[in-house]
């Protein structure tokens, strides 16, 4: 069946690659798998082979007969539909109430990696993320302070996930070949997250505004990302216990935390 790359589908044949992946997600027995975008089914067959449950949800609605016919002896469930459009822990709460842990896995469309992210990412989170997405876009989410890759997608996502790169894979791997090469990235919910689950909007709206000055120094930075006096830049900065000459770039996921702390939710 043909890629519809109107839907940012490229599928992955090679079983040995796809059993890597199946492998870096970490799945097994006791877990329930929500895969997004299971298009023809081959990261699907990996990841039941490893003895995980497999939940997927597919918008593609070619995909979906096939299947279901595919794995009608297996444990596994299909879900027509806009995963964006859908409450995924209530998908695998069937599962999770009978005590199985669940991950997210997914060769994911490039065009809507940031709102699959986020929505992974929104409490109650499983417990590990696993997809393929832009090497550019993977090379961002590990970025340290002070590079150009390093910005407001690296601390938000970083606050409330450690993030590593599985693996990478090039464009060859791929029918048809996207234009990019691609890389795996594996996230993994922090115990503790920089911010409460309330504040993680408002930590995501601070950065967003304050890299949008990243060349600033922050004490110019938080006056015109906030409208706030340069007396209160300063205050708030003493608080955070941050250097007024830094830059935004150079801030790390924690001291725009402690920044958020100092000027308050309602200011995020």
């Amino acid at each position: 069946m043909r890629a519809n790359t109107r839907l940012g589908q490229h599928f992955l044949d090679d079983p040995a690659l796809l059993e890597r992946i199946a492998a870096a997600s970490e799945a097994g027995p006791g877990d329930v798998v929500l895969e997004i975008g299971p298009g023809p089914g081959g990261l699907t067959r990996a990841l039941l082979a490893r003895g995980a449950t497999v939940v997927a949800i597919e918008k593609d609605r070619r995909m979906g007969a096939e299947l279901v016919r595919r794995h009608a002896d297996a444990p596994f469930a299909l879900i027509e539909g806009d995963a964006l459009e859908l409450d995924w822990a209530a998908i695998v709460r069937p599962w999770t109430e009978l005590g199985l842990r669940w991950r997210v896995v997914g060769n994911i469309p490039y065009y809507i990696t940031s709102p699959l992210l986020e929505q992974a990412l929104t409490p109650p989170m499983p417990s590990s993320v696993t997809y393929l997405v832009q090497e550019e876009v993977a090379n961002r989410l590990v970025a340290a302070p002070g590079t150009s890759a390093y910005g407001a997608l690296t601390v938000g996502i970083s606050g409330v996930a450690d993030v590593t790169i599985a693996m990478r894979i090039g464009r060859g791997a791929f029918r048809p070949p996207p234009k990019v090469d691609s890389a795996l990235v594996h996230l993994v919910p922090r115990e503790v997250p920089l911010v409460p689950p309330s504040d993680v909007a408002a930590l995501r709206r601070l950065v967003v505004s304050l890299f949008s000055y990243r060349r600033k120094r922050m004490q110019r930075a938080l006056r015109e990302a906030r409208g706030v006096s340069a007396a209160g830049a300063g205050e708030a900065l003493l608080a955070a216990g941050i250097d007024p000459d830094l830059r935004p770039e150079a801030l790390a996921p924690e001291d725009f935390a402690r920044l958020l702390a100092a000027v308050g939710p309602e200011a995020g």
